[in-house]
This record gives C-alpha cells, structure tokens and sequence, in this order.
C-alpha cells in the first residue's frame, strides 16, 4: 500500500509571518499538534505545540508579536506520496515522530501521514512507531 492510500490529504501551508498566537489558533481550531510552514508554495519547516511552547512562551517570547519563523523547525523528515507505507512508517520509527510531511516528486506538500493513518493499515506496524515515539528521549 502507498502513502498516498492512507495519508490525510489537503494540508494548507502557513506563512513564515504569522505570529505565535495566530498560529496557536488555528491548532486549537484545528484540533492538531503541527503546522507545516511555507513560503512559495515550499515547505520550509514545521511549527509544533511543543515549539511554541519551549521556544517561545518558556523564554518569554509575545505571543501577539512573535512571528512563527523565529521557531519553526527547519529540519523536516518527510516522505513521498508514491513510498510503501512500511516505509514511511519505518521511517517514523526512526526519527521518533507521530507526524510525518508527504510531499509529491516535485518536492509539494500534499498531505500528513499520522499514526493513526499508519494504524488503518496495520495495527502491528502503527504499534511499532508508537512504542518507538514512546521512548523518545526529552529534550
């Protein structure tokens, strides 16, 4: 099975200049935990709960003022919509993440690939990336 099987489709880039709170809104509106940034119609990072969080509100940082690109993640682990899921999954499982990017061959954001997208196909595998992400060292 491919990733573009299962993988939750139409994921909307946010620009780099929002600031935290809007930022913030749109998560709880959304009820998620990450926010693909971009510019140009390209992924440039991700911005997550825990980055507002630690980046930001824990160093005292304005919500209303600060603009999401002065925490984004830069480094994205993606794969491609075409991967045999194992893989993506694998993939997870190795980076320790619950949330992965899909982007098409011409390097586009065209969706997520989730655990519980992961789970749809295989309940073994989607139990594997869980116990991988569970043990994940904090930072």
């Amino acid at each position: 099975m491919r990733v573009s099987d299962i993988m939750t489709p139409k994921v909307e880039l946010v620009s780099p200049e929002v600031t935290i709170q809007e930022a913030a809104k749109i998560m709880r509106d959304g009820n998620i935990g990450a926010l693909p940034v971009g510019e140009d119609d390209r992924l440039i990072g991700m911005v997550t709960d825990r980055d507002i969080t630690c980046r930001a509100v824990a160093d005292g940082s304005d919500p209303a003022k600060t603009i999401i690109r002065d925490i984004v993640s830069k480094k994205i682990t993606y794969c491609f919509d075409d991967q045999d899921v194992a893989d993506a999954a694998h993939l997870m499982e190795e980076k320790h993440i619950r949330r992965l990017a899909v982007l098409n061959r011409k390097k586009r954001l065209v969706g997520f690939l989730s655990v519980d997208d992961v789970t749809r196909c295989s309940h073994n595998l989607a139990g594997e990336v869980l116990e991988a992400v569970s043990h994940r060292p904090c930072h």
